[in-house]
């Protein structure tokens, strides 16, 4: 087969997305590459790491509102749903970890990712046990976000997975994301 005939999308694409949320130090990041580390072909989107590619102009969310920094949460959520359906189309499972506390946001999600089904997860261990382990990182937070937990429940209410993940070890709570989404691992 020539270099130009290999197919990049397989016959058989990945069975949707998953979008793990939760306020900064919920465990984000740290769950979703475990959790994408359980499948056969998976791919990670760290969408922090996709506000890290904009060399100049990048503006980062601030407690005080920011319209341009609101703008970006956007982009960088567009790029992550673009980046998800490609990997999907592949046959990949694309695992997607993003702040996501207004109802608008997660609803720009849902629109805009387009391959499959959006297994969306919310990460809760509450703000003193997610302050806890801001303190506790390498990656370390220069604003106390704690108080988007108030919004996130008060927004989020009516999602369907919530894990309280305080009390459960990396392993546990992909565990239990498994168990809320249905999503049965492919041995690798």
């Amino acid at each position: 087969m020539a270099w130009a005939d290999v197919p990049v999308d397989t016959g058989s694409p990945a069975v949707g997305a998953v979008l793990l949320t939760g306020i900064p130090g919920s465990g984000k990041s740290t769950v979703a590459a475990a959790l994408a580390a359980r499948f056969a072909a998976s791919a990670h989107i760290e969408v922090d790491a996709l506000q890290e590619l904009i060399v100049s102009g990048g503006r980062w969310p601030s407690p005080e509102g920011d319209e341009e920094a609101d703008r970006q949460i956007l982009l960088r959520a567009r790029n992550a749903c673009l980046l998800a359906d490609s990997f999907a189309a592949a046959g990949f499972l694309p695992v997607i970890d993003d702040v996501v506390v207004r109802r608008a946001h997660l609803d720009f999600y849902r629109a805009t990712l387009t391959g499959g089904p959006l297994h969306r997860v919310v990460l809760a261990p509450g703000a003193a046990k997610a302050m806890e382990r801001n303190l506790a990182r390498d990656k370390r937070l220069t604003t106390d976000w704690s108080f988007l937990e108030t919004a996130m429940r008060a927004e989020l209410a009516d999602e369907k997975i919530w894990i309280d993940s305080a009390e459960l070890t990396v392993a546990e709570t992909v565990d239990a994301v498994l168990s809320a989404t249905g999503l049965t691992p492919a041995p690798a």
